[in-house]
This record gives structure tokens, sequence and C-alpha cells, in this order.
């Protein structure tokens, strides 16, 4: 990959929690990074930066295309930006 090359946006997964012990919450995480090493790194900072206690990554990848609906195109756009887009969901029991 050259400089003149796109990045792809990354995609990792897991599940955070904003208490220790609390309920937790399912998060994907879309950012542009040159390696998973600093793509994990930033992705825990920015969820601490959001007053999450505690994270459990699960999987990391990078994506193959633009999502079609939202929230996640709106968090692709904003991996695209610069920013790390944090989307949340409840977690099944």
């Amino acid at each position: 990959m050259n400089d003149n090359d796109e990045r792809p946006v990354t995609i990792i997964t897991g599940r955070a929690w904003k208490r220790k012990g609390g309920k937790p919450e399912g998060v994907h995480l879309m950012l542009v990074a040159p390696d998973d090493d600093s793509a994990v790194r930033r992705a825990l900072e920015s969820l601490s930066a959001e007053g999450y206690a505690e994270a459990e990554l699960d999987q990391i990848g990078d994506l193959d295309g633009v999502p079609d609906e939202e929230p996640h195109l709106s968090a692709y756009q904003g991996a695209l930006e610069g920013e790390v887009s944090i989307v949340t969901f409840e977690v099944p029991a």
C-alpha cells in the first residue's frame, strides 16, 4: 500500500461496561488506523473518553464495503473523516 492508497475502515466488535460489574453494551467501533495494534489502542482510548470503565474486544477486521443502513453508515463516514465511531446496542440476555 502506498501513501496514495486510502486505508480501509477497520471495525472492532465487543462489549463495554460503564461500571465494573454493570450491564454490558454491545459495541461496534469503526476507525481508520495504520495497523491493528493502533486501531485497538485508539478504540480503547475512545471508549474510556466516553465513560466506559471496561471493555472486551472480540474481533477486528476491515470492512469490504460501505454499510447499507444507519447507524453504521454514519459511523463509517465518521471513520473516513478521522473519528473513532462507536455504535452501541443492547446485548441479548
